[in-house]
């Protein structure tokens, strides 16, 4: 048997792991998102539902079918260190093990690679490479390291780099006065108050992962905006009360409301301050980021 093959049949996990079998990648936990029901008013969907393409565009690039089950399976199994580095990736040992066909094995470590997580060479074939190479900002590592051994680091760096993105990104969003988009992120606060009030943390955390989306793409910086997903995927794998955005609450909630308020003066100062306040982190993780610093 070889390495590889070894490697994955020991690493086999539980049936409650996430990691599936042989003939099983139809029942990968990570292959659909869960339903919710929609609040209403205001409207999720609409003429203006355009606005809400950066909240989605990190889930909805994500694979469906096997190939991107296998991307998925084999994504968390590197990123969890069950494939380590130079690990050598067998084509026909993979196809076997997890029953596709070469076609689908072969554009799923494409993806891997241009993840940076493999590569392929001549005459050495594809091996697993080491963490300094892969792109950490890509959307489903974040994902794969949130739920894997690594899943506290990922999580006090994400919080960090919020730190660093978001009070900047509401200090310029309050310059452009886009009437649309600001609406667009007044319903947000709507839905998120009304979902509280309905004890739907769902609905609460679409809310949420559109208002943060919205509000980097109103500050018109391609820069920023490039990092919006960065974001989303942060407020979707938090898995803990990090910072205000992770425990729905009426704080929470205001602090939205006095951003909108913000924007809707023109106050950058303002605007910047209550998302300063909105990161603020909880007292048993103080440690993850500064409080917030008044000018």
């Amino acid at each position: 048997m070889s390495t590889l093959a070894h490697t994955m049949m020991t690493a086999a996990r539980p049936a409650d792991s996430g990691l599936a079998g042989s003939g099983e990648l139809d029942r990968y936990p990570y292959a659909e998102s869960p339903g919710t029901d929609r609040v209403s008013p205001p409207s999720w969907d609409g003429p203006d539902a355009e606005l809400g393409r950066v909240g989605r565009r990190a889930a909805g690039s994500r694979g469906r079918g096997l190939h991107g089950q296998l991307v998925q399976q084999l994504g968390q199994m590197i990123v969890s260190g069950d494939l380590g580095a130079d690990r050598p990736l067998v084509p026909e040992e993979i196809g076997q093990r997890f029953e596709v066909s070469r076609t689908v094995v072969r554009e799923s470590l494409r993806v891997l690679e241009a993840k940076g997580l493999v590569s392929a060479r001549p005459n050495v074939g594809t091996r697993v490479r080491p963490v300094s190479d892969w792109n950490l900002l890509d959307p489903d590592i974040i994902e794969w390291r949130a739920f894997g051994p690594q899943r506290d680091d990922q999580r006090r760096e994400l919080c960090e780099l919020r730190w660093t993105i978001e009070p900047l990104a509401a200090r310029l969003a309050a310059g452009h006065g886009r009437e649309d988009i600001q609406q667009r992120l007044g319903d947000m606060v709507e839905i998120m108050g009304h979902a509280l009030a309905q004890g739907d943390g769902i609905t609460f955390s679409r809310a949420d992962t559109e208002f943060h989306a919205l509000l980097i793409q109103l500050a018109s910086n391609r820069m920023l905006e490039h990092l919006s997903g960065i974001v989303s995927a942060a407020l979707q794998v938090s898995g803990g009360p990090v910072t205000g955005c992770d425990r729905p609450n009426e704080v929470s909630v205001a602090h939205h409301a006095r951003i909108v308020d913000a924007l809707a003066a023109g106050d950058s100062h303002a605007a910047e301050s209550a998302m300063r306040q909105l990161l603020t982190v909880h007292p048993e993780v103080e440690r993850v980021v500064p409080a917030p610093r008044e000018h």
